[in-house]
């Protein structure tokens, strides 16, 4: 007779790119889990999963357990929910991914807000380098960029345009570029996130031009530094290192207390929206809705 852990192993190898990173998820060792997988593939009389040396994969009968099995998960998860009368009273998890930055300073109090009004309510914030599409089994995703081939419904949360910065000391060194095509000779930072060509820095200049001046102009810079992580990039430009692109809501305090500064404000680059993704109507919990709603509230 199938457990729960059965349909939890399998639901978890399927999200989860090697069997050590399933073993972390489910806070068991790699060998133990091993031979859960194999008691299970033996009382089942089929294989679930094609082990290699460097990553497992999930057979055809395999995934058609994963997909069975965290549908039942769900349902199991939203039973008590669904017997609960007043809805004033959630319970269960409610999971949300976001990126590193945003999700410590603006999703979490969100979060905390909601936990403080439904002290029955379990909350678990997965902070992730690309929240999108790797969102495993998150009830909502909070994704920086345009999002694409998404059958989950986007709200936006703030409209976040992207600015070119460096410090004073960097421009003072090196001066300020004139034009986009002058960042061909500057130093600068990369952030390589949600698999976007992140070295072509794309610039529209809004608004009445003089004559012969482009409305476009596209830059393929050649970066001394890349990071996987916004926080670093922007201290690399605070200290100095080059000319890097942040997000608004990231760069705003830091020229406010004059560590960076606004390099090209004439020209803007393509905005990068942050935007809540949740389920359709059909597919959102009584959470989900109320998360849906700390965000319709003002901060």
């Amino acid at each position: 007779m199938l457990k729960i852990e059965d349909l939890q192993l399998v639901s978890a190898l399927a999200q989860a790119p090697s069997l050590s990173a399933t073993a972390r998820a489910l806070n068991v060792t790699p060998p133990a889990l091993s031979m859960r997988l194999r008691k299970l593939e033996a009382a089942l009389g089929l294989a679930l999963a094609v082990r290699t040396a460097r990553r497992l994969s999930l057979t055809p009968e395999g995934e058609r357990f994963a997909r069975e099995a965290a549908a039942l998960l769900a349902q199991l998860q939203a039973l008590p929910e669904s017997l609960q009368r007043d809805d004033s009273r959630l319970a269960g998890t409610l999971r949300i991914a976001a990126p590193f930055g945003y999700g410590r300073r603006h999703i979490a109090p969100v979060l905390a807000r909601l936990a403080l009004r439904h002290p029955g309510l379990r909350v678990q914030l997965d902070l992730r380098e690309t929240p999108w599409p790797d969102h495993h089994d998150a009830d909502a995703v909070v994704h920086i960029g345009v999002v694409r081939d998404s059958s989950w419904v986007a709200r936006r949360l703030a409209p976040n345009e992207r600015w070119l910065c460096a410090s004073p000391q960097y421009l003072e060194r090196h001066g300020a570029p004139r034009e986009p095509r002058d960042l061909l000779r500057h130093r600068c930072i990369c952030i390589r996130e949600n698999n976007e060509d992140v070295t072509l820095w794309r610039f529209r200049r809004p608004g009445r031009r003089a004559a012969g001046q482009k409305a476009f102009e596209t830059v393929r810079v050649t970066p001394d530094y890349v990071s996987n992580d916004g926080n670093v990039a922007r201290a690399w430009a605070e200290q100095g290192l080059g000319m890097v692109v942040r997000s608004q809501w990231d760069a705003e305090p830091a020229v406010a207390r004059g560590a960076l500064v606004r390099v090209l404000p004439a020209w803007q680059l393509d905005p990068a929206p942050v935007t809540l993704l949740v389920p359709g109507r059909k597919g959102r919990s009584a959470r989900v809705k109320a998360l849906l709603e700390c965000f319709d509230e003002p901060s």
